[in-house]
């Protein structure tokens, strides 16, 4: 009976609340990234050893992973721009957290609207005085 029980069950429920999936540009970067930096750590700890063990390879290893330092670096940089650029080329869809910004982008109309009408009058009195 319980074993009937647990198998009618799912055993993955999706939440549909989730974080939205990162555009593809940017988790190429982040990949290219989390590579990068995880060949980086590696360089350290075996320059580190090689040091400990006094061999040949401890300078070699510590300029390689100083330069994969700064690569690493770049990368880690390169996934903030390509996320920037990728917002402004694609938009933000935004939505207020508030009503003030309808509020006051429905006054700005109605203060453009009295700007027309009454530049329309100003125009009409200056024809009728000439």
């Amino acid at each position: 009976m319980e074993h009937e029980s647990r198998s009618a069950r799912q055993l993955w429920v999706d939440d549909e609340k989730g974080r939205q999936r990162m555009p593809d540009p940017v988790r190429t970067a982040a990949v290219r990234a989390v590579m990068i930096t995880s060949v980086t750590l590696i360089q350290g700890v075996v320059a580190f050893f090689c040091s400990v063990a006094g061999s040949w390879l401890a300078f070699p290893m510590t300029i390689s992973s100083v330069a994969s330092t700064v690569v690493a670096t770049w990368s880690v940089l390169d996934v903030w721009i390509t996320r920037q650029v990728w917002r402004q080329r694609n938009g933000v869809v935004s939505e207020p957290s508030s009503t003030a910004r309808r509020l006051r982008r429905e006054r700005r109309a109605e203060e453009r609207s009295e700007r027309r009408s009454d530049g329309r009058t100003e125009s009409a009195r200056l024809s009728e005085a000439a």
